[in-house]
C-alpha cells in the first residue's frame, strides 16, 4: 500500500469513526462524492486543496504544516547549538 493509499485509508476511517455518511462528509468538505471516493482510494489527482478542507474539518491542519516545514541538516543544528554554547561577555569598559 503506497503512501497516499494509506492516507485515503485513514481518512475513510476517520470518517466512519464520526460516523459520517459519505454523502453528508463530502459535503461538509466541498466536494463531490465521487471526488470523496478517490480521496478515500488514494487517487493523486485529488486537490491538495480538498485534503487541507478534510485536515480542517477534523481539526488536524496544522499536520500539513508540518509536511511543508523546512528540513533543517545536522550540520545547521549542529552550528546552532555551537552559537548557543559560546559565552559571550560584555566589553571591558575603559576609565
Amino acid at each position: 500500500m503506497d503512501e497516499l493509499s494509506a492516507l485515503g485509508a485513514r481518512l475513510k476511517a476517520e470518517r466512519l469513526q464520526k460516523n459520517e455518511t459519505q454523502k453528508n462528509f463530502a459535503a461538509r468538505i466541498g466536494v463531490s462524492i465521487p471526488t470523496l471516493n478517490k480521496m478515500e482510494k488514494g487517487d493523486c489527482s485529488v486537490s491538495i486543496g480538498h485534503w487541507a478542507a478534510a485536515l480542517r474539518l477534523f481539526g488536524r491542519e496544522k499536520e500539513l504544516q508540518v509536511l511543508f516545514s523546512p528540513q533543517e541538516d545536522l550540520f545547521t543544528r549542529y552550528e546552532k547549538q555551537q552559537s548557543l554554547n559560546n559565552r559571550q561577555r560584555a566589553s571591558r569598559k575603559r576609565p
